[in-house]
């Protein structure tokens, strides 16, 4: 959290239709939690009619709304053509009635010492152009100052012809600095939408791209975030923190929040560059980008997606020992949007669905372990006596080394308030003992269950969140009397 792009002949023409799925969705009356019909949503895609493993997974127009059950097709066919072929058309079709130039796609690939793994997924998303927008677009590569020879590796893909750029970002190092970089670059091309791709993915497809952008580029979206499969010790910030807070602060159900791997539309992006300068001073230049951006765009657009993209593969990290700074940016950065939009969150009560473009395909989830041991020993260790956090939760760490749920949500509720009354990052700080506590108990309760038991229990969650939010909104009114 991949395979290399076919290099085959490209001119080879490809045609075929596909059968829409919905992704299948039941209710309980009283809670707000979803029951997925994982069997029908993991089913093989039937192939389309002459063309290759790639494209058969990666078929144009499904578009499938679990929140309404009603699929929109559009046209499913596609032609592939060679790089040259691609080229040529895209310098017809791109210049305009008025004379200007437009181009249909960007794809931004942030990086810092990925030498290793930047070559494929250039590749990768060279060839998702050309199968599905016609060549129309450039990949473009954002690097913090790598060492290991990054830049030279992405220079050097073969890229079927279409234009390639490499350029070293300005600003605070981090992620944040290089999308927004690689937001500008885009403005100046005039491209209709932009798909961000993390430069260490293994698992990335030619028909990532058309999932990420289609929606944009067909006028369903402007914000197109992934969903994907994922083994259940992965993503640990995005299951306990940053999936349920969105949705019950916002009431969206966007599954990876912070995922890595979006698409963004022209408007979202003029939106974003919008901001005050003195946010890319802030954790947003940094791992605060993603949870930003999704917070952004359902608040001030409202128009968002989730793209199916099958499993994730790519440089895992153990939350107790690679994931202190990119909790502390992260949740930093949620902390402050939660004041940015507090008109919003505290009249919001219901959760809705967000669509689903596309059908995940039928993929194994690599299997990955995490240090239990090692996270109920960080809890006690790292964790301090604060005046904000009651006794009772403070024991239970210290005694187990370990979070109930309840409790965490809790802590991670009075952290918020906290925050907002000081706006001190040592309220975050404060909070990751508690966050490796609630990670090593996650794990022992999933540690039995399958990947889709797993992901039906994080969504099961929303219902502790949900009901301690009145609490939450309860000691925000005391703040604000203050």
């Amino acid at each position: 959290m991949g395979e290399s792009a076919s290099g085959s002949d490209r001119s080879q023409k490809a045609r075929g239709a596909f059968r829409v799925r919905s992704l299948q969705i039941r209710y309980k009356t009283s809670r707000p939690e979803i029951r997925q019909s994982w069997r029908s949503m993991l089913q093989r895609e039937r192939p389309c009619k002459g063309g290759r493993e790639d494209f058969e997974k990666g078929r144009r127009g499904n578009f499938s709304s679990p929140l309404r059950s009603v699929s929109l097709q559009g046209d499913c066919r596609t032609q592939l053509r060679s790089g040259k072929e691609a080229l040529q058309f895209r310098e017809t079709r791109r210049h305009t009635e008025q004379g200007g130039i437009t181009m249909k796609v960007v794809v931004g690939i942030p990086s810092y010492n990925n030498a290793e793994t930047i070559s494929h997924v250039a590749r990768t998303a060279a060839q998702g152009i050309v199968d599905f927008f016609d060549g129309d677009g450039m990949i473009v590569n954002s690097d913090g100052g790598s060492a290991d020879g990054t830049r030279e590796r992405f220079m050097e893909t073969d890229t079927f012809g279409l234009p390639k750029e490499s350029f070293v970002y300005e600003g605070l190092p981090g992620k944040g600095s290089a999308m927004r970089a690689i937001m500008e670059f885009a403005l100046k091309q005039d491209a209709e939408a932009v798909v961000f791709l993390d430069a260490d993915l293994r698992s990335v497809k030619p028909w990532w791209v058309e999932r990420l952008a289609g929606p944009v580029l067909k006028g369903e979206a402007d914000y197109v975030t992934p969903f994907y499969l994922r083994h259940r010790f992965d993503g640990t910030i995005t299951n306990n923190v940053c999936f349920p807070m969105t949705a019950v602060l916002y009431g969206k159900k966007v599954r990876q929040p912070i995922g890595g791997d979006f698409g963004v539309g022209r408007k979202l992006l003029e939106i974003y560059l919008g901001k005050p300068k003195e946010i890319w001073n802030t954790d947003v230049a940094r791992f605060g980008i993603d949870i930003w951006m999704t917070t952004t765009a359902i608040n001030e657009s409202g128009r968002v997606v989730q793209a199916a993209l099958g499993t994730k593969v790519h440089d895992v990290k153990d939350p107790g020992k690679h994931l202190k700074g990119m909790f502390l940016q992260v949740v930093g950065t949620l902390f402050e949007l939660v004041i940015t939009y507090e008109n919003v969150w505290k009249e919001i009560w219901k959760i809705e669905d967000v669509p689903i473009y596309g059908e995940t395909p039928q993929e194994e989830v690599p299997s990955m372990s995490i240090d239990i041991g090692n996270l109920k020993k960080l809890a006690r260790e790292t964790l301090e006596e604060v005046e904000y956090i009651d006794r009772g939760i403070l024991s239970e760490v210290k005694e187990s080394g370990t979070l109930s749920l309840s409790s965490w949500v809790d802590t991670l509720y009075r952290s918020a308030v906290q925050y907002r009354k000081t706006r001190d990052k040592k309220v975050v700080e404060n909070l990751l003992p508690f966050y490796f506590a609630r990670t090593a108990r996650f794990a022992e309760e999933v540690k039995s269950l399958s990947d889709e038991e797993a992901e039906r229990y994080v969504y099961e969650q929303l219902d502790v969140f949900l009901e301690k939010k009145h609490s939450l909104r309860e000691e925000w009114k005391v703040e604000d009397k203050r």
